[in-house]
């Protein structure tokens, strides 16, 4: 069995962000030249997230209007976390929501998705830098 691993570092101007990674995922599948297996994408930061879903604009402006209701970022006193001076407990809800990481199967050298399917990093908390892990493993 072989493995690869891969980093993936963002930097967003804005607090919150989605970005579609699956280029990126692809890339480095190539790279590897792994066949078949499996490739874990996890975000390495506590206010990020990776997750699948469909790459459709009103359905992200749907995620950020209901992220935010489920866990707003103001008032920020609202949050005991924020009380050691951070404004960020927010983004560490909405990431527990989204998830942390997603394994894709891997099938004739390509990620074996369903129809619509891509890979997103989420950013709950981003002007600064940060990053996201590619692990493939297989044959």
């Amino acid at each position: 069995m072989k493995s690869y691993r891969k980093e993936l570092w963002f930097h967003t101007p804005a607090r919150r962000e989605f970005i579609n990674i699956t280029p990126q995922v692809n890339e480095a599948l190539r790279e590897s030249k792994i066949q078949e297996g499996f490739v874990l994408v996890n975000a390495m930061h506590i206010t990020a997230s990776v997750f699948i879903n469909d790459h459709e604009y009103g359905l992200h402006q749907d995620y950020e209007e209901w992220l935010e209701r489920l866990a707003p970022h103001a008032p920020i006193d609202q949050y005991r976390h924020n009380d050691t001076g951070e404004d960020n407990a927010d983004a560490h809800m909405k990431r527990q929501v989204m998830g942390r990481e997603v394994v894709v199967a891997i099938t004739n050298g390509k990620l074996d998705f369903g129809t619509w399917e891509q890979i997103f990093y989420g950013e709950f908390d981003g002007r600064r830098r940060k990053r996201v892990l590619i692990k493939i493993i297989g044959e």
